[in-house]
């Protein structure tokens, strides 16, 4: 496939648009040979093709040696101007081909555990019920998981800031947490009227040492500390869950995690009162030759993320 281009005071120039995209695949892949098995043929059907290309256009575009290659001033122009237009013809015929099939295939997802156990398992379910031949494979971790490195296609994420720019994010809310503590807890021990009361409580602490914690609330007359001691200290949120629910004492809980828990029974004390965590996201490492299967369960995830109260 040729496609001819000029200018007024210049002669058409023909080349051939496979050629383009095999030196485009060459400069992302910094190689002849990591080209060559991305793109299915010998090592030497690229070489002819970057070389007809540069014939073609009468330019060095790539300077080439025994252990690297290096792009011309001419060819890093070149490439500048053509990555988006391959990129968009590759999407494109990816995008043409799915829509006649049936989604299918593996999805890779990982989440924090907590997060996981209280939200994500329905829409999982959900998903699958509605797509049959798609799996999801679920890594449950509070680590921050190098999605490329590690071979995932989404994440779900909750931080105050995402420091990897490759990444593309889509923000599904704000989580905040508050205090919450058992009724047979609030009937033994009594609610707390303010922010220092909490100090003479029985406290279940997340991540602390030595058994202690500053907790720094914010309510209406803006941020307040106070000094509490935790009879547990433990260092996942579903374990401090249950321990709450069962009366040990009062505790911080993302408040996703105490609305509608079946069985539960929390109490929120000082509800004007509450610690911001993060903001959620649902990320993934690149919309690039995304798979039509990973862009369906991205969209469904995001969508029903965004319906789940986060906060207040």
């Amino acid at each position: 496939m040729t496609r001819g281009a000029r200018t007024d005071d210049a002669p058409p120039v023909t080349v051939d648009l496979n050629d383009i995209a095999t030196f485009v695949r060459v400069a992302e892949s910094e190689g002849f040979t990591a080209a060559a098995k991305a793109l299915g043929v010998p090592k030497s059907s690229v070489s002819r093709g970057v070389a007809r290309l540069e014939e073609a256009l009468g330019v060095r575009l790539i300077h080439r040696t025994t252990r690297k290659l290096h792009l011309t001033d001419a060819g890093r122009s070149f490439f500048d101007r053509v990555r988006a237009s391959v990129t968009g013809i590759d999407e494109a015929a990816i995008e043409a081909r799915d829509t006649q099939k049936a989604p299918r295939g593996t999805i890779r997802l990982t989440a924090p555990a907590d997060l996981a156990t209280a939200l994500l398992a329905d829409i999982v379910a959900r998903f699958v019920r509605k797509y049959p031949q798609i799996r999801i494979e679920l890594s449950l971790t509070g680590r921050m998981v190098d999605l490329v490195e590690e071979g995932f296609d989404i994440a779900v994420r909750g931080t105050t800031r995402l420091d990897d720019s490759s990444l593309v994010a889509r923000k599904v809310g704000v989580a905040t947490s508050g205090l919450f503590a058992s009724s047979a807890y609030v009937k033994r021990r009594g609610k707390p009227k303010s922010v220092e009361d909490l100090a003479s409580h029985d406290c279940l602490l997340f991540r602390a040492r030595d058994g202690a914690a500053a907790w720094r609330l914010t309510g209406p007359h803006g941020e307040e500390t106070v000094g509490v001691r935790g009879v547990v200290v433990a260092d996942e949120f579903s374990f401090l869950q249950r321990a709450i629910a069962a009366g040990g004492g009062i505790g911080i809980l993302p408040v996703f995690l105490c609305k509608g828990q079946d069985g539960n029974d929390f109490v929120r004390l000082l509800p004007e009162h509450s610690v911001e965590i993060g903001t959620i996201y649902v990320v993934i490492p690149s919309s690039r030759h995304e798979p039509a299967r990973v862009a369906l369960f991205r969209d469904f995830l995001v969508t029903s993320l965004r319906e789940v109260a986060w906060g207040g």
